[in-house]
């Protein structure tokens, strides 16, 4: 057996002129040192297990720190893994199986985790034909784990940025094309004309999509520079959310004080982002201005922002209780370009407001997520990592 030929490698070290069995087990030894694979001989009967020095060594312990019991291993398999753990083990024990075989993290000495590919065979039965003995290998893989969760990240990531490039050209496409239509339409009108009046009203709409045209171009402009400013990693500020809040708050005094919208600022302050404080201002202000602007007239308007900080993340919240989104119906368009969603015609909703404040918050490395009931009022929240994602 395998397990007993590495049991006798220090005998081996003491006859350099020993037989060519010993030299065999020489070979076995080497063998598995050199590919850092732990060695785990599992004794059913018994209940006991040998682990290799390479397999504490694994884990950060020392030859003696581990013991000999199968629960030296399982107690520190990762919750979210040990499921699986035992439904594999369990499923070569049973026969299932022919090889045991499972990747799951396991806990170091010092409180990590590491990813263990382990694997395992039955070698020895009972009398009755049961499994009593198991003798496996434990590899770690964390590396490439890691570099296959890097992987899969990337390709997401490049996923949806080709998406919404596709979808960008298309606006672009769709939008620039009906504005040049327009014109073209009007010109051959205006040709065709023969009455001063009808040419002087004719112009007068030739002005109308001109400046729809000029605002077509300010509205790409200014996502074509956020998108470019994100990839050029010019983000990088401390910004005390609070004090970032107040200000856009004190801008939007004459307008919420004339509609008498109540505005309260919780948000901690403390609390801080590594960010660039325009877009943040920018994306306060639309977000505040938004539950001003379709507040709801049978009820004393008010909005709340408020923070809620973890560990790895800083959430912001800015609810209302104006008019609300139908958000069943236009769940797939809420932060599309051109779409309007709340039943009002204004002339100063154009539908790129939520489009540019959802692109700015995911320069900054960000999400948004809104929940919305029909004549209660909105809430949106805010994630951003505290440490910013480094974006490729």
């Amino acid at each position: 057996m395998l397990w007993k030929k590495i049991k006798n490698y220090k005998s081996i070290r003491g006859n350099p002129t020993g037989s060519t069995n010993h030299w065999e087990d020489l070979k076995w030894q080497i063998a598995l040192e050199n590919s850092e694979i732990g060695l785990w001989d599992y004794n059913v009967i018994t209940d006991t297990v040998f682990y290799s020095t390479e397999s504490k060594r694994m884990l950060g312990y020392a030859s003696h720190e581990l013991g000999n019991t199968a629960i030296e291993w399982n107690r520190r398999v990762h919750p979210e893994d040990i499921d699986n753990y035992f439904k594999d083990f369990n499923a070569h024990l049973n026969g299932d199986l022919s090889v045991y075989r499972n990747e799951h993290r396991i806990q170091c000495k010092n409180g990590s985790y590491k990813w263990i590919l382990d694997k395992g065979k039955v070698v020895g039965t009972d009398a009755n034909g049961k499994p009593s003995r198991i003798i496996g290998t434990h590899t770690d893989i964390t590396y490439r784990k890691k570099k296959t969760q890097q992987s899969e990240e990337h390709l997401q990531l490049i996923t949806s940025q080709n998406k919404r490039l596709h979808n960008f050209t298309h606006i672009v496409s769709h939008n620039l094309k009906t504005h040049i239509g327009n014109f073209e339409n009007l010109l051959e009108f205006y040709e065709d004309s023969n009455s001063e009046d009808e040419k002087t009203e004719l112009f007068e709409h030739l002005k109308t999509i001109s400046k729809a045209l000029t605002t077509t171009i300010i509205d790409l402009d200014d996502i074509i520079s956020i998108k470019s400013k994100s990839e050029s990693n010019q983000l990088n500020e401390s910004v005390n959310l609070f004090n970032c809040a107040d200000k856009i708050i004190k801008s939007l005094e004459i307008d919420s004080a004339l509609h008498t919208v109540s505005i309260y600022n919780t948000i901690k302050q403390d609390d801080v982002l590594i960010a660039n404080r325009s877009y943040l201002e920018s994306i306060l202000h639309n977000l505040i201005s938004n539950g001003i602007k379709y507040r709801a007239k049978e009820r004393s308007p008010k909005i709340t922002l408020q923070s809620v900080s973890t560990d790895t993340d800083l959430k912001l919240l800015i609810s209302d209780n104006g008019i609300g989104i139908d958000t069943e119906k236009y769940k797939n368009q809420l932060f599309e370009m051109y779409q309007t969603f709340h039943g009002t015609k204004r002339e100063d909703s154009r539908g790129i407001g939520l489009y540019i404040t959802k692109t700015q918050i995911e320069a900054l490395g960000g999400s948004i997520l809104v929940e919305s009931i029909l004549n209660e009022g909105t809430t949106f929240t805010l994630t951003f990592p505290k440490q910013k994602n480094t974006l490729i």
